[in-house]
């Protein structure tokens, strides 16, 4: 080797190329790759372990104890009879006192909060004869609704009247107008009982006959008379008296009679709201 050769010191273990690694270095290296392995294996068993102890403790959570979940739904079960119990006591004091749309009330609360327990069973079977009770009792306040009365003094004394309208308005001469049965009561002229109309007129000016009928019976003839007045376009049923009871006992009064324009009209009433009480001396 000449002089001008430069020498490179090789690091321990390698050759000129850097081809092997000395032993002492080679032992550490590989050493520390054990050590890695086995962390990253210990981990790895922790991690299962872990996984497998919380499935576990999961499954233990899910095992309930069934005579503690029985117990607890007897208690719930007995909270809900209770509760529902309060309910149907309202219901009964309401049907007690015949106070049906609250007794309704109550009975459809019961059924839609405390739904297959024995009191929902109970009023239940109750309910349906309720609902026909309340719609009967709101069918008898619109029939009341239909009537009015009056009490004006006069001469006399008080007239005391009651009226109603016709179901629907009856073309009587210049378009569909109303027609009203009244029955008056004066200190002078007595009782009377006829039929107004808004327009037109009736052809009864020397009397004629009038068809009266109730419900489904047969019509009968009544004697009917035009009074020759502007005062009002009136025509008195003579028998009123009749008149009176047919529509105090009836759900529904019909009355057919001549017009002017020509033919017959028919004019229906619901008179099944009458309070009789309200003209004492036609009774």
């Amino acid at each position: 080797m000449s002089r001008a050769t430069v020498f490179h010191p090789v690091p321990p273990g390698r050759s000129a190329e850097g081809a092997r690694m000395d032993p002492v270095e080679s032992f550490g290296v590989g050493a520390a790759r054990l050590r890695s392995r086995r962390t990253t294996s210990v981990r790895t068993s922790l991690g299962l372990a872990l996984l497998v102890l919380s499935v576990s403790l999961l499954g233990a959570c899910k095992r309930e104890d069934p005579q503690a979940a029985a117990q607890a739904r007897a208690a719930q079960a007995a909270a809900a009879e209770q509760a529902a119990m309060q309910v149907e006591q309202q219901f009964a004091a309401a049907v007690a006192k015949q106070d049906w749309s609250l007794a309704r009330g109550y009975g459809e609360v019961l059924l839609m909060d405390h739904p297959g327990t024995k009191a929902a069973a109970r009023v239940e079977a109750q309910l349906a004869d309720v609902r026909a009770k309340v719609a009967e009792a709101d069918s008898q306040a619109r029939l009341r609704a239909l009537w009015s009365y009056q009490t004006e003094p006069v001469k006399g004394g008080n007239q005391l009247s009651a009226s109603i309208f016709a179901k629907a308005p009856v073309d009587t001469g210049g378009g569909a107008r109303q027609v009203r049965l009244i029955f008056r009561d004066h200190p002078d002229w007595g009782r009377s009982s006829y039929l107004t109309l808004e327009a037109g007129d009736f052809d009864c000016y020397g009397g004629c006959k009038v068809q009266v009928a109730v419900d489904d019976a047969a019509p009968r003839a009544m004697a009917a008379s035009r009074p020759d007045t502007d005062e009002a376009i009136a025509m008195f049923i003579e028998d009123e008296r009749a008149l009176w009871r047919l529509a105090k006992d009836a759900q529904v009064l019909r009355i057919e009679f001549p017009v002017k324009a020509g033919g017959k009209r028919v004019a229906e009433f619901e008179t099944g709201g009458l309070d009789p009480a309200r003209l004492p001396a036609w009774n």
